[in-house]
């Protein structure tokens, strides 16, 4: 009797150990990780599209924040800081398209920075605009960011309020120097960058092209950025702003470009 005693003790210690183990190795393969990236601009990454019933639909694994800087779910609208302006922007559909690519508890969180209207200048002076002073608020948004994950890229889509005469001469130097400072106040000096392409609809398309072409050849200089092309896209009737189609197609398009970044990053 002792004897079988001893036996199932053994049994038991060992079965205990390997369960043990088998919870453990299995807890560390499910921890999840949060996504983070931050949409920054003007209006076009603000978003003016109209939205529909199909941009409301949350999923647990996407959040945002709203104008108090809780944690939410996310569904269009996602910008909040000009209140007679919201619409559909890109993001929910950028993360919609991410998510199938990442493991399976991983969560990501979009943080909206953009305003309306708000020049280059206007981001590198830490403008007040709109009510929202521009570059705080983005360095605000960052470390409510770090609070829950990692940041991982920006989205820009910025440049139709510095394409006239008067702008446009400078615009192609300041885009390192905004850059840069995004990648200091996240403090990854390598942090990828996703810049969206004007559209090629508009009554000032020179100038806005000079904008395209700009960006263009940053990137062709920083490894870290890609550009996404909406050149086929339409505007909404107002030959400035994307319509919810052009919306969600440079939200698939933003995600594509921010895996091929990482991919080629690594090698892959």
């Amino acid at each position: 009797m002792k004897l079988l005693s001893l036996k199932t003790a053994l049994l038991c210690f060992f079965l205990g150990c390997f369960l043990g183990c088998r919870e453990q190795s299995d807890k560390t393969s499910n921890e999840s990780k949060t996504w983070v990236f931050i949409m920054a601009g003007q209006s076009n990454m603000a978003g003016r599209g109209v939205v529909e019933p199909q941009d409301t639909v949350t999923n647990p694994r996407i959040l945002t924040i709203d104008s108090l800087g809780n944690v939410i779910k996310a569904k269009e609208p996602l910008h909040f800081y000009e209140p007679s302006r919201v619409g559909l922007d890109c993001g929910l559909s950028f993360a919609k398209t991410l998510l199938s690519e990442l493991p399976g508890n991983d969560t990501i969180m979009i943080i909206p920075t953009a305003v309306g209207g708000s020049a280059m200048s206007q981001w590198l002076g830490d403008s007040l605009y709109r009510n929202v002073k521009l570059l705080s608020n983005f360095k605000e948004k960052v470390a409510i960011g770090r609070q829950h994950g990692e940041i991982k890229a920006i989205l820009w889509h910025q440049g139709e309020s510095d394409a006239n005469e008067r702008s446009i001469e400078a615009y192609p130097s300041k885009i390192p120097q905004l850059l840069s400072t995004f990648r200091s106040i996240v403090q990854n000096d390598s942090l990828p960058v996703l810049m969206g392409e004007l559209g090629s609809y508009s009554n000032n398309n020179d100038y806005w092209q000079m904008v395209n072409r700009a960006i263009h050849e940053y990137a062709a200089s920083d490894k870290n950025v890609s550009v996404i092309s909406t050149q086929d896209l339409i505007h909404k009737g107002d030959t400035i702003h994307f319509n919810s189609q052009g919306q969600r197609e440079i939200g698939k398009r933003f995600a594509e470009g921010y895996l091929n970044l990482t991919k080629s990053a690594s090698g892959g």
